[in-house]
């Protein structure tokens, strides 16, 4: 007898009556059922949480290169005629510019930071305050080029402050607004130092989409935050900016050659390392986690087969004497396995695919039905939950499962291959 091609017709035929043949046919039509939910739903899991999680670090680290430094420069000196060694920059505006002419570098930033209270009322707000000069703050990012999420105009920077919008919120304050900045660092005297208070207007209100950032930090025009700060001529550090933040550990000796003795650099990879890190071991865990959860999925075939097995034992016994190899019957077996997997992957897929594309309605619906407050800003650092879609995350989704759902189909499909036509028959 000939034999037929692997896959032939007939088997395509006879697995498919067999997946939609119903309980009183020798079908297994409700195991089939569980099985393909099985499996979509822990595709679709593993899709939707790998977007959110690939859309939660890009919002995170997006937030931390467009509105810090990618590179800080600081800089020791010792103080002539005693051992004091000064981090203060003197020479703040010619390193500036020996730094923007390093390749690779968008912009140097000096800055004068400290930390002080914003008072308005009977409102109190501990801030940073970072002095910079308009120019330089028009380019930072997500502070000065998010028109749709800020109030105001930079134009008027050299006449007051620019606030983030939670301290905005906290102090009751709107544009227009001053409000009070405290320092206990202050003017010197016979009495000793006193604190410093002065009033500004509030010229423009930020939001750079990191809570921590816009409940904390106000930029003030250079000239009067050295004035403040009593930083008279220096600065504290120059804020550095690069085409490629994550080329960022090539450029820094370039950085510390342009900087000369005593230089001091901290990267944004630095100050952010611990929190990628524990981005990464969750991001390992989960994807372990949720694989267990398709493996589990997937193991409902395996039950749903050997059910099948069983009940068309007579089906086998009469097809094996009619002449089909045990590799047909195992083809036709693993057609029905690799079927549910399959189909079971691609309706996954097209969920998870759907919930990354549309979760900000989707967001905006469970909030409003738990009555608001599902997503806190304060704690989570951002004030939405993000998602992106890779085409590398869905590729490992579908991989898996297929992986997963074809290998253990193998395993059924061979026993009913390996099964006996004359014990099928024998009570027949």
């Amino acid at each position: 007898m000939a034999s037929t091609a692997p896959f032939a017709k007939f088997e395509w035929m006879i697995a498919w009556r067999y997946i939609r043949a119903k309980r009183a046919e020798g079908g297994v039509s409700v195991m089939t059922w569980i099985s393909l939910i099985g499996v979509t739903l822990a595709v679709f899991a593993l899709i939707a949480t790998l977007a959110v999680r690939s859309g939660f670090r890009a919002e995170f680290v997006d937030t931390i290169l467009g509105a810090n430094a990618h590179v800080t420069v600081y800089k020791q000196t010792e103080v002539e005629g005693t051992d004091i060694v000064s981090r203060q920059i003197t020479d703040y505006q010619d390193l500036a510019s020996d730094l923007a002419a390093v390749p690779g570098v968008i912009r140097a930033a000096p800055l004068v930071r400290g930390q002080v209270m914003a008072n308005r009322g009977n409102e109190n707000v501990g801030i940073e305050v970072y002095g910079i000069s308009g120019e330089d703050l028009a380019g930072i990012p997500r502070v000065a080029q998010t028109p749709e999420d800020s109030q105001g105009s930079l134009d008027r920077f050299d006449e007051g402050i620019a606030i983030g919008s939670v301290a905005a919120r906290e102090l009751g304050a709107n544009l227009g607004d001053r409000i009070r900045i405290i320092s206990p660092n202050g003017a010197r005297t016979a009495m000793g130092t006193t604190p410093r208070v002065s009033a500004y207007e509030i010229v423009y209100i930020f939001t750079a989409g990191r809570y921590d950032i816009d409940r904390t930090r106000v930029y003030m025009p250079l000239a009067e935050a050295q004035t403040f700060f009593n930083r008279d001529g220096v600065v504290d550090e120059i804020e550095v900016m690069v085409e490629d933040p994550d080329a960022i550990d090539e450029i820094t000796p370039a950085i510390t050659d342009a900087t000369g003795q005593g230089a001091l650099l901290w990267t944004w990879r630095d100050s952010a390392s611990g929190f990628l890190r524990a981005l990464t071991v969750e991001d390992n865990v989960m994807f372990i986690i949720l694989s267990i959860l398709v493996l589990i999925a997937s193991m409902n075939i395996i039950s749903g087969l050997i059910m099948l097995v069983k009940n068309k034992g007579r089906d086998i016994g009469i097809l094996r004497t009619m002449g089909l190899t045990e590799g047909s019957i195992l083809r036709i077996f693993f057609i029905c396995g690799a079927g549910i997997g399959t189909f079971g992957t691609i309706l996954g897929v097209i969920l998870g695919c759907l919930f990354a594309l549309y979760i900000d309605p989707i967001f905006s619906f469970v909030n409003y039905y738990a009555g608001g407050g599902v997503w806190d800003p304060s704690i989570r650092g951002i004030y939405s939950l993000p998602a992106e879609l890779n085409l590398s995350d869905v590729l490992k989704s579908v991989v898996l499962s297929l992986g997963l759902s074809w290998i253990v189909t193998i395993f059924p499909a061979r026993r009913a291959a390996r099964m006996n036509p004359v014990e099928a028959l024998r009570y027949e």
